[in-house]
């Protein structure tokens, strides 16, 4: 007898020891576990003394193997569906190819459909449909090669009528499979029931194996509308549904439910199985929009043709207007008697538009874009999770393949706002009410801006201002903000929005708003912010040099009075009044953290106690800056209180824009509150950035080449992203006595090199050059010592960066264009540089290529093709620079309530045209291809060589532990490069599936490797940790198995280590995946160095170890395993960190130091040794691919090129404020390396002359940017103070001297101002 059913995984399926039948059919069903009830109902029906179904689903693979194994033993049938796990799959694919009998495999892993077999028809070895049956099957479908899918399933329905004319016994097998999968396709107990009936009969029971005919299919339309108030009724089209929706009869019986008719209509897709299978959720989620007023327009599809309902039975007020107008051209296929007008397209199934769950992201792409562009609403994809239960959800947020379905997939057709709406509970589909509120609330939202007038939207500007009191308010990667504000403020007026006349510059915007961000400021209060303000503009006006000059111009006169057209907004609330909106569990949260523990004075609160959010308006626009998020001065608390809450300052700023703009444009990448405590993914009402946001719409702009970080404001952030493009690339150049020792030595001849006068005029000016430690004379002949200085003068001077920074929406003028140009075909084989000079001036003609094709080839890029023509590739590159002003267009278009188009993230540099153009919806790479074939090759590689380079400086010794540093932007852009080189250092490959998803990683035999495995510590960002669990999982997997290998531990050191871990009692010694907790990000090293708080290096790298100390794998969500991470770091000697790009170098951003410099001083104090940094620049290769650099040697070349280059240095000097901060910040990273390695006495010498010393350039960091001169002359001292820097007595005092006049000034401004 069958076992009972046990629910939750251990589902009904025969006991090993039951008495085998005649005939015995195994079903085991995949990602669709809710229909497991259904199928087990099916098979009871149809067993009987000749035949039995044996029930199991995909969790069985792992909790039940023996019996799953035993049954598919005897079992003379085999009926699989929705099958895709790698490992389930490896597993089955001997099992399944050794069933005697018919096997069924419906939509699985391509492994196994090609064990489709029903008599002489199979799918495998060539096998199939003879070719007349081929040429009838190619009619079915419109011909559109996006269509195959949906003709396919046409061809289910009438192929075996046609077939039955055919007698060919192959034809005939066809045909009786295409009966039998559209049974199963149709679904349905009665279907379902029947397809297992007609397989026993005429396949499987040899009593009765006979051509029986197949009763009629229980049919449901394929494409049909419901609604629960119509519980009979199935709809043809849109038209028809609404025809009777708005009926004065559904109104008079049922209006006090549903929503008005001039409510927000949306389309939502919902998945046909689900409709026949009748799962409640779906009509409770029709009855719950409807309640909150939305009017849906449910269409059930099967999942394959959600491109065709868009394109051919949905239209819009705005798509109408565009086809009147002639901007617009329909598809024939637009259907005008069934089509709809919707404001909003809700997709509830996620996958690709275009192919559903069979879609590919090659197919359709452009034609996903087209489609929404033309109808222009926004797109959403909102979905319960069909592959986590309830508890998975909220312990873990979405994980695995559940969020490449519902995130990653639809965010390559410009997908935004994804809600998870429930999740499984047992076998069942259940909503959670509160989110499908958040999805109409945020619906509603949209569809309210694109309906209020242009004059009457109320918007809202976010800069940012983190870290304190460093000047960085109104700065941002990359960007000019005040600039960008220029810009954004212009576009808007043009496009109508009432910008009070733009009353002030950029500049001004951003020094009014610092000004009122001020802690002193305001702990004055709200009623005392205008006061204050008007002051400082006074004093600006009269030439003060120790506040912005841009503040003069909110006064007209000396008097101080500020102008009329710009009006200080000031909002004090108590405690009780902020926290009054929050739900009482966040309420208590936000007490507990922020009332009884918290010390005087508040953060972000007046002297009374009132929390303080003020900001500049003008007309119908905000602008505020975005507070701070912790506790000034004291980032151990941070450390420490990792349930720490956003302060009640930050909750009163996003409330008080929820409720008082129609819609928030983030200036910059990037912000925080993204970065909020809550759920890694799949944002649940604990979380605070979806608390904080509420259903304000979220235009987000963010740097285009940095699609790792876009992804938190995209799913956790509800960002609607638009990218911007980088600054243009520039040559370092020569300069001072560089270029003094290349002109000396450039045209020598052999007969010099022995002159010792003109050696000793060399040596002078390289020890001036401060290049003895990097060209050593030693006892190199002269003319060796000469070459290696030539290389080292050539690789200054060609090396890259980023110039300045660029306004938002700004085209390339023809100069930058020429550099991008330069800078991409930086090679032999290109172009010339003349060539690209004259293309980028306008000249040069050629046919340039297809930005499709180029889109194609980035992603799927054919090893085989022929290289592109340079001249024509760089008119494609110029042609798609130049459209960088569609930045601002896409965000008015974004504003209107519009589809913003999705672009890959990406940098031009490595991507070119595959990247831009800008001002897209950017998303990331799939997470299961990763990584890429060409990311291993290079991986590798570089593994390779830095395994030489180790050798070498370690008498030829091999190093036990290597830390490789895993970063989701490296990871992103280089498609998985850092990943290749941890496998490389292992000894592994990536193993691919069919659809070429990495599924494994594979050990090389230690034969085949040659070398010991060397033990791998990977230290994980936390977006790495949340973006790429499924890279995570294979990498623990991996580790694993080299633990238990059958090697000699001298051969495996990871294996060493392991048992050695072992001996000791550690749990999990092979664990080797370390990052923050979950959900939290940072190793906050940076925070300490920012602040002053610390006094030895061994305290950072301190903090470093505890904030990392948590460990990921399978069942491992970020365990604390202190000490497996200790003895890794006992025995790492060398540290690899990937750079991915010429914009964020070691000397640009705090987080390097912060993180691979932390870890290398905790591997230090850990195994009281030096430990080496290896510096991969993925951006950078010699003749033989990637080139591993000491960080030493970079850091040297980075302040080389950079910091210490007069042609940098002026190019951000021309950028005001921003750039101004953007100097100083260099200066905290500076520090930050002297405190975790070292830097050479050079870079600060260099430093302090060029930007505290020269008083022309003083006096402009002064003015534009008062706190960021202050911060610069601070660290200059800080790190003198400190012993980093060897500074003379003389130079010294000068910058005290300076640091003395701004201090005093700044600091005590704002009571002085309250008085006048």
């Amino acid at each position: 007898a069958p076992a009972p059913r046990r629910r939750g995984g251990a589902l009904r399926a025969t006991p090993l020891d039951a008495p085998p039948l005649a005939r015995e059919i195994v079903l085991i069903s995949g990602f669709e576990s809710f229909n497991v009830p259904l199928y087990e109902s099916c098979a009871d029906a149809v067993a009987g003394d000749d035949v039995r179904v044996t029930v199991f689903s995909d969790r069985d693979i792992a909790s039940r193997r023996d019996d799953v194994a035993a049954a598919l033993d005897r079992c003379d049938a085999f009926v699989g569906s929705l099958l895709f796990d790698y490992d389930d799959v490896e597993w089955l694919t001997p099992r399944v190819e050794r069933v005697p009998g018919p096997r069924l495999v419906f939509e699985c892993a391509t492994e196994l459909m090609s064990f489709n077999r029903v008599g002489n028809f199979e799918m495998k070895g060539g096998g199939g449909p003879p070719p007349a049956v081929k040429a009838i099957l190619s009619k079915f479908g419109s011909g559109k090669e996006e269509d195959k899918l949906q003709g396919y399933l046409k061809m289910l329905k009438i192929g075996p009528q046609l077939l039955q004319y055919i007698p060919n016994d192959t034809a005939q097998d066809l045909r009786s499979w295409l009966e039998l999968y559209r049974f199963w396709n149709e679904g349905g107990a009665e279907n379902v029931e029947n397809m297992l009936r007609v397989l026993a009969a005429r396949h499987v029971c040899e009593s009765s194996m006979q051509r029986v005919e197949a009763p009629e299919v229980v049919s449901t339309p394929a494409i049909g509308l419901l609604h629960p108030l119509a519980p009979e009724r199935y709809f043809e089209s849109p038209r028809a549904y609404l025809d009777w929706r708005l009926s004065d009869a559904v109104a008079a019986e049922h209006g006090d439910t549903l929503a008005t008719h001039d409510a927000p209509r949306v389309a939502v897709l919902l998945f046909r199985k689900h409709v026949i299978t009748e799962q409640t959720y779906i009509a409770e989620m029709i009855s719950r929009m409807e309640s909150q007023g939305i009017l849906p327009v449910p269409i059930f599809i099967n999942g394959v043709e959600a491109h065709t309902i868009v394109r051919d039975q949905l239209t819009s007020a705005r798509e109408r207007e565009s086809v009147a107008a002639g901007r617009v051209t329909r598809d024939s296929t637009y259907d005008a008697s069934a089509a709809v007008d919707v404001d909003a397209v809700v997709n509830t199934i996620g996958f690709p538009l275009v192919g559903g769950p069979a879609g590919s992201m090659e197919a359709g792409r452009g034609v996903a874009g087209d489609l929404l562009s033309s109808m222009d609403v926004p797109y959403v994809v909102a979905a319960p999770l069909l592959l986590q239960d309830m508890t998975a959800w909220k312990e873990r947020g979405v994980t695995g393949l559940q969020s490449v379905v519902l995130y990653s997939l639809p965010e390559l057709d410009g997908a935004i706002d994804a809600v998870v709406l429930g999740a499984l509970e047992g076998d069942d589909i259940v909503l959670v009410p509160e989110r499908v509120e958040k999805l109409c609330s945020r619906l509603n939202r949209w569809v309210a801006l694109r309906r209020t007038p242009v004059d009457e939207r109320r918007l809202g500007l976010v800069i940012y201002g983190f870290p304190p009191n460093q000047g960085a308010v109104g700065s941002a990667a990359l960007l000019n903000v005040p600039r960008s504000l220029d810009a954004i403020i212009e576009e808007l007026g043009t496009s109508g929005y009432d910008v009070g006349g733009a009353p002030v510059s950029g500049e001004a915007l951003v020094a009014g708003v610092a000004w009122l961000s001020r802690p002193d400021v305001i702990n004055l209060g709200a009623g005392r912010a205008e006061a204050s303000l008007a002051a400082a503009a006074a004093r600006a006006r009269r030439g003060d040099p120790n506040v912005a000059a841009a503040l003069r111009e909110f006064v007209d006169n000396d008097e101080g009075r500020l102008l009329d057209a710009v009006r200080v907004v000031a909002e004090a609330k108590t405690f009780e009044e902020v926290s009054a909106p929050l739900d009482e569990t966040m309420r208590k949260r936000l007490e507990h953290c922020w009332t009884a523990k918290d010390r005087e004075p508040l953060l972000g609160a007046a002297a009374d106690g009132t929390y303080t959010v003020s900001g500049l308006a003008f007309g119908n626009v905000f602008i505020g800056c975005q507070p701070l998020l912790g506790v000034e001065g004291d980032p151990m608390r941070l450390l420490f209180e990792r349930d720490l809450t956003p302060h009640p300052q930050y909750v009163q700023f996003y409330g008080r824009l929820d409720a008082s703009v129609d819609a928030v444009v983030h200036v910059g990448m990037h912000g925080t509150v993204e970065w909020l405590p809550g759920q890694a993914l799949g944002n649940d009402k604990e979380s605070w950035s979806d608390v904080l946001l509420g259903s304000t719409p979220n235009l987000y702009l963010y740097a285009a080449n940095n699609p790792s970080e876009s992804i938190l404001a995209k799913r956790r952030g509800y960002g609607t992203l638009l990218s911007y493009l980088s600054p243009a690339y520039d040559s370092s150049g020569l300069y001072s006595h560089m270029r003094d020792l290349k002109d000396l030595i450039e045209d020598v001849g052999d007969d010099i090199v022995d002159d010792a006068a003109f050696l000793e005029e060399v040596a002078a000016l390289v020890a001036k050059a401060a290049l003895e430690d990097e060209c050593p004379r030693g006892d190199d002949d002269a003319a060796a010592w000469l070459s290696r200085i030539r290389e080292r003068l050539a690789e200054i001077e060609g090396r890259l960066f980023s110039s300045g920074l660029r306004a938002y929406g700004e085209k390339p003028s023809a100069d930058e264009v020429a550099r991008f140009l330069k800078a991409y075909f930086d090679n032999d084989t290109g172009p010339s540089h003349e060539e690209l000079e004259a293309v980028a001036a306008g000249g040069g003609a050629a046919t340039p290529t297809n930005f499709l094709d180029a889109l194609r080839n980035f992603f799927a890029p054919d090893d085989d093709a022929a290289p592109p023509d340079g001249i024509a590739e760089a008119h494609a590159l110029k042609a798609a620079l130049e459209r960088s002003d569609e930045e601002l267009s896409n965000l008015v278009q974004g504003l209107n309530g519009g589809y913003v188009p999705a672009q890959p993230g990406g940098d031009v540099l490595r991507d070119g045209v595959g990247v831009l153009p800008t001002g897209r919806n950017i998303y990331a790479l799939d997470p299961y291809r990763m990584p890429s074939k060409a990311a291993f090759i290079r991986g590798k590689l570089a593994a390779e060589r830095v395994l030489e380079q180790h050798l070498a400086a370690n008498g030829g010794a091999y190093p036990e532990t290597v830390a490789v540093t895993m970063w989701g932007l490296d990871s992103i852009k280089t498609k998985g490069e850092s990943v290749g080189m941890a496998l490389a250092f292992i000894g592994a490959v990536p193993v691919a599936e069919g659809t070429g998803r990495v599924a494994r990683f594979d050990l090389v035999p230690l034969e085949d490797l040659g070398r010991p495995r060397i033990d791998v510590l990977a230290s994980l960002s936390g977006i790495f940790r949340d973006t790429f669990e499924n890279v995570i999982l294979l990498l623990d997997d991996l580790t694993e198995r080299a633990a238990a290998a059958d090697e000699p531990v001298e051969m495996n050191f990871v294996k060493k280590h392991a048992q050695e871990l072992a001996a000791d009692g550690v749990e999990r010694p092979a664990a080797r995946l370390f990052s923050n907790p979950a959900g939290d990000y940072g190793s906050m090293v940076n925070e300490r160095v920012g602040a002053g708080d610390w006094t030895t290096s061994d305290e950072l790298g301190d903090t470093w170890a505890s904030r990392n100390s948590f460990s990921y794998g399978r069942g491992d969500q970020g365990s604390n395993r202190a000490d497996v991470l200790q003895k890794l770091l006992k025995t790492t000697e060398r540290v690899v960190q990937e750079i991915d790009s010429v914009e964020y170098g070691l000397t640009d951003i705090q987080e390097y130091y912060a993180n691979t410099g932390a870890l290398k001083t905790a591997a230090e104090s850990a195994g009281d040794r030096d430990v080496a940094v290896s510096i991969v620049e993925a951006f950078t290769d010699d003749a033989d691919g990637p080139r591993p650099r000491d960080l030493e040697d970079v850091l040297r070349l980075e302040y080389r090129s950079k910091l210490l280059n007069p042609k940098w240095s002026d190019a951000m000097l021309e950028q005001g404020s921003g750039g101004a901060y953007e100097i100083s910040s260099r200066f905290t990273a500076m520090v930050g390396w002297g405190a975790v390695a070292s830097v050479d006495d050079f870079v600060f010498d260099g430093a302090a002359e060029r930007y505290a010393l020269d008083d022309r350039v003083s006096e402009t960091l002064r003015t534009a940017n008062p706190e960021a001169y202050r911060n610069m002359l601070s660290r200059l001292l800080e790190a003198a103070g400190r012993g980093m820097w060897s500074a003379d007595e003389d130079t010294l005092q000068k910058i005290r001297d300076k640091y003395d006049d701004a201090d005093d000034a700044v600091e005590g401004v704002a009571p002085t101002a309250v008085a006048l």
